[in-house]
């Protein structure tokens, strides 16, 4: 069985690395963190690390986001998924094989990004001649916005899983993390329960939240597990 699931996971990775669209997406993601970082420096000298982490990881997330829906949508919108289970008719085996594909390439996408972003900030501050302001908490930060990043694509994952689909999924993400979720939080305390919001607590020190990062990730978690069961129990029971 583990032998199996390897052999799937293998062949899933080579399958997101033969998309065009993930790889371009796993390095724009890159290269657009340290645009965000380079541009919050600019314009404010006095932000930490810690600020700039938490000022990009809003913008940074479209991209994990679009990768956990490619890694899944695509299967959807054409013959590939019935093309994958004549290969692998073991349906949790094939679920497993994406799921752990997919947390490789958020894993080795978010943390480049994450990384890019504190460099970049650093090497714009020198270059203005403004010192670097050190931060005890950099590294928690740092690994809070990692652990995000990697969960809110695996959300988008679930839900593509979910729905089936590519557009629909990708749309309602992004909907929520950059329309509807800041306007719910003007408007009432219990936005705070929204995945996003709730995973925020990792990575923002003065979030405005009273979650605390351990149950801001449970929620988050929760969230993941409420869409996965669903997303698990129609693949195993419908056609592909």
């Amino acid at each position: 069985m583990t032998r199996t699931i390897m052999n799937t996971v293998a062949a899933e990775l080579i399958k997101l690395r033969s998309l065009p669209a993930v790889l371009t997406t796993m390095g724009g993601t890159v290269v657009a963190a340290a645009a965000l970082s380079a541009t919050i420096v600019a314009s404010d000298a006095s932000a930490d690390a810690v600020h700039v982490v938490a000022q990009s990881v809003t913008f940074v997330q479209v991209g994990l986001i679009v990768i956990g829906v490619l890694a899944v949508g695509t299967e959807f919108s054409g013959r590939s998924m019935r093309i994958a289970l004549i290969a692998t008719p073991a349906r949790m085996t094939l679920l497993t094989g994406k799921s752990i594909a997919y947390l490789v390439a958020a894993a080795c996408t978010s943390a480049p990004a994450v990384g890019a972003g504190v460099l970049t900030a650093t090497l714009v501050r020198s270059l203005v001649g403004t010192p670097s302001v050190a931060h005890a908490s950099i590294w928690p930060v740092l690994l809070g916005a990692w652990t995000y990043l990697v969960l809110i694509g695996l959300l988008a994952f679930a839900l593509s899983f979910l729905m089936r689909s590519l557009i629909p999924p990708l749309v309602g993400m992004l909907s929520l993390v950059l329309i509807v979720s800041p306007m719910l939080a003007s408007v009432t305390s219990n936005a705070q329960y929204l995945p996003d919001r709730a995973g925020s607590v990792l990575y923002q020190a003065e979030a405005d939240s009273t979650l605390s990062p351990e149950v801001g990730i449970l929620v988050l978690i929760a969230w993941i597990a409420v869409i996965s069961v669903g997303a698990v129990t129609r693949f195993r029971t419908r056609d592909a």
